[in-house]
Parts: structure tokens; sequence; C-alpha cells
């Protein structure tokens, strides 16, 4: 049954990605703008940017222009970068994948392992000075906008040296793994804790929202009655039946994750594909934000897809 569930989920993905492919190309082909003027320059004549238009396919009618660009998804090619000399986009985006899901991983994992156990407290508490103290830190970390954080995160670990002589942490750039473990988490900490802070404040507020529901519940007092021990009743009885809707908020962080990337490598200097966006939209670069946009919303409907196997698991009910 969990099976046929799944090949259901899957194949109700492809009118979404269909959808998804339609609403981008026909979105950046209404903005303002043109990509063949931006690429030939301000002392361009009518004549280059006819030449430039032709050589693009911009002067085709724009059905002609969809099935093309269709036929190049169906086999895997997302185009060539207009700034980038003819580059592959798939090329550009696979160059800045390593450093976004780095730092979409190392938030996402920081932020279940630190909120869940928050909200878990403060519904055990509610009421108490633990629960407020949780509730303001969560209104506090929601309110305050990512690039604000980032700033103040470089401004403190940028210019105060804590007594060392060189900087605790750095403030901007990228190191890769294979370059060294140590210099690879240094250069994600105030990043991942920029964009973390939000995801932190929405997971703990839905993980206390719903296990206050479920503490509430006549099986977990007729747990508490059999003398099960009370890290056994939130653990396994009252956090597992309030799973679902943190599993929830949980996927959805993703996509604010992916979204807030944009930000914060903007304001840390790192080469990610948050940073690769902006520079395509800039030089009106359609074929790498076309590419970006079909790669970004695969990943999140698959992270959905993920999202709803794992609620068929918890609760089979949902198979049927």
């Amino acid at each position: 049954m969990l099976r046929a569930y799944i090949l259901r989920r899957l194949l109700a993905t492809i009118p979404v990605l269909a959808v998804v492919a339609l609403f981008t190309f026909t979105l950046l082909r209404i903005v303002p703008g043109d990509p063949a003027a931006v690429l030939a320059g301000h002392e361009a004549t009518l004549e280059d940017v006819e030449q430039i238009r032709t050589r693009l396919g911009l002067d085709k009618p724009l059905p002609l222009q969809l099935g093309a660009w269709i036929g190049q998804l169906a086999r895997g090619d997302l185009g060539h970068s207009i700034r980038k000399s003819d580059e592959p986009v798939l090329r550009l985006i696979a160059s800045r994948v390593e450093p976004t899901l780095s730092l979409a991983l190392i938030t996402e994992t920081a932020a279940v392992l630190i909120a869940v156990p928050l909200g878990v407290l403060a519904a055990w508490k509610a009421n108490s000075w633990v629960d407020r103290l949780v509730m303001v830190f969560a209104a506090v970390g929601f309110s305050m906008p990512v690039f604000w954080v980032g700033f103040v995160l470089i401004w403190i670990f940028g210019l105060w040296s804590f007594g060392l002589d060189f900087p605790l942490l750095p403030v901007a750039g990228y190191s890769p793994l294979d370059e060294g473990a140590v210099e690879y988490a240094r250069h994600l900490i105030l990043p991942a804790i920029t964009l973390g802070l939000v995801l932190i404040a929405l997971i703990a507020r839905m993980t206390r929202a719903s296990m206050l529901e479920i503490l509430k519940e006549d099986y977990v007092r007729t747990a508490r009655a059999k003398g099960i021990t009370e890290n056994m009743v939130l653990v396994r009885h009252a956090l597992r039946n309030a799973s679902l809707p943190i599993i929830t908020v949980i996927g959805l962080g993703v996509a604010a994750l992916l979204s807030g990337a944009v930000v914060t490598e903007s304001v840390f200097a790192i080469p990610g594909m948050g940073r690769l966006a902006v520079d395509a939209i800039v030089a009106r670069d359609y074929p790498v934000i076309q590419g970006l946009i079909i790669v970004l919303a695969t990943l999140y409907v698959f992270i959905n897809l993920g999202v709803d196997i794992t609620y068929a698991y918890l609760d089979p009910r949902i198979r049927y």
C-alpha cells in the first residue's frame, strides 16, 4: 500500500513541474528589459541588437521558443548562459551547488536539533518562566530580518577581535570541504546562525503548539497513570503523535532556506546558487534564471514528496 501511495505522489509531481516550467518561461518573457540589448551594451546599434536577438533565438514566436526550451529540458539541457561565453547553465549551477546545499543542510540540522527540544520543553513547562523565555526568544528570532542579522554578526565578528590577534570567525567567503573541515565549518557558522534564527523560532512555536494539544489527550494521562517516566511520555507518546505538523514546518523551512540563501549569500559573499541568481537577474541572463528556478522548484517538489512519505510512515491512515 505504501508503494502505491509513493507512486501516486510521484505521478502528481509531473503536472506541478510542467506548470512551474510554463510559468517561468512566460514570466521571464513579459518582464521589462531586453537581454539582447543588455548583452550588446549601451553603444550598440539596432543592427547589433537584432543580430544578438537572432543568435539567441529571441526573434522567433513565443510558442516556438517554448517548444525549443521544453525539448532542451527533456534532454536535460538547461541552455547556455548569455553573459558567461555560452557556458552551459547546468555546469554553472553544479559549480554553485555545494555552498548552498552545505549551508541549507547545516542550518536545517542545527535548527531541528535546537528548536524541537525547546518546543517540547516549553510545552512541558507551559505558562512557566521557561515557557515565556522560549516564546520570547521565538518571537524575537522570527521578527528579525535575515539581512539585518547578517550585518550585525559581520559587525561583531568583523570589528571585534575579542582580544585575539585574528578574527574568531570569518565574515565573508566560503572554504570547500576538501580544503579542510575546520575552515569549512568556520565559514558556515555565521551564515547558518543568520538563516537559522527564523527557522528555529518557527519550528519551536509549532512544536510547542502541537505538544500542548497532545499533552491534553486521555492516552497521555493514562500513560502517566501507569507510572511511565515523564521522558518516555514526552518522547514516545506525545512527540511522535505531534510530529506531523512539525514535519510540515520543517519541510517548508527548506523553502525558506533556499529563498533566504539569496540574501545570506550576498551578505556573506558566498559563491552559491543564491549569489548566482542575483548576478543573473542583474545581467538579465534569462537562461540561468530559468535553470535556477527549475532546479529549485524540482528540489522543493521532492522535499514535499519526502514529507508526504514521512506522513504515510508515521500515520498509516494517510496511505488510504
